[in-house]
């Protein structure tokens, strides 16, 4: 029987490459992706097409109402995206409050209903966004949190990994994995805007065209 794990696809760059690696180290995938009342569902058409593609063993997409109390530029329509900002060194509008302590409790209920002993994020600290919850010792913070609220791992002793490939790496790292692996990112999005193209001015695209330049390839998505 194959390995499993969960992968947290959002259907950007990170969370897509980081699926292509552990399907390539042999894992069976369990995509998880969220409609948590984000602005546009841009990225989560992209999530369907890159977990069809990839060859998922399943694919759910969790309904939660982040929107429902604000907080964030991504969720919170009366705020404006900001202009991006390469060089940014605060933490920007588009955090959303605690988001990845609930995509990662919601993980490790899918992982423990399918006996999953990993899940797979694709946080960097490294990035200039500095969320909070992407840092290494949340990460670790919440496989200890998860390790001791699950039977798994609680009581049987089969501790369910966070695993967090490129918490020490930066977007065009992540690319020249994504790219040596055969990852394909065609479907990728990434733009905190939606519409038919990328906006091009926000943080994340002015981030995503800075890392294809200095991993020196096209982005295959234009």
């Amino acid at each position: 029987m194959k390995k499993k794990a969960v992968v947290l696809l959002s259907g950007g760059l990170d969370s897509t490459i980081t699926l292509y690696l552990a399907k390539n180290q042999g894992f069976d995938i369990y995509a998880l992706s969220f409609n948590y009342g984000q602005r546009h569902n841009r990225e989560l058409e992209a999530a369907k097409i890159i977990a069809q593609k990839a060859g998922v063993v399943d694919h759910q997409i969790v309904s939660i109402s982040l929107n429902n109390w604000g907080g964030s530029s991504l969720t919170d329509m009366s705020m404006e995206i900001e202009n991006g900002n390469v060089d940014r060194t605060d933490i920007p509008a588009t955090y959303v409050p605690a988001r990845n302590m609930v995509f990662l409790s919601i993980a490790a209920s899918l992982a423990e209903a399918v006996q999953a002993r990993d899940i797979f994020i694709g946080v960097s600290q490294v990035d200039y966004s500095g969320y909070v919850d992407c840092r290494e010792l949340f990460i670790k913070s919440m496989e200890s949190a998860i390790h001791m609220g699950t039977v798994m791992g609680a009581e049987k002793g089969m501790p369910i990994r966070i695993q967090a490939p490129f918490i020490n790496k930066n977007k065009s790292e992540e690319i020249k994995i994504g790219m040596e692996i055969g990852a394909d990112l065609s479907d990728t999005w990434s733009c905190y805007n939606g519409g038919e193209r990328p906006c091009g001015t926000c943080d994340s695209c002015l981030l995503r065209k800075k890392a294809f330049l200095e991993a020196g390839y096209d982005d295959p998505s234009l």
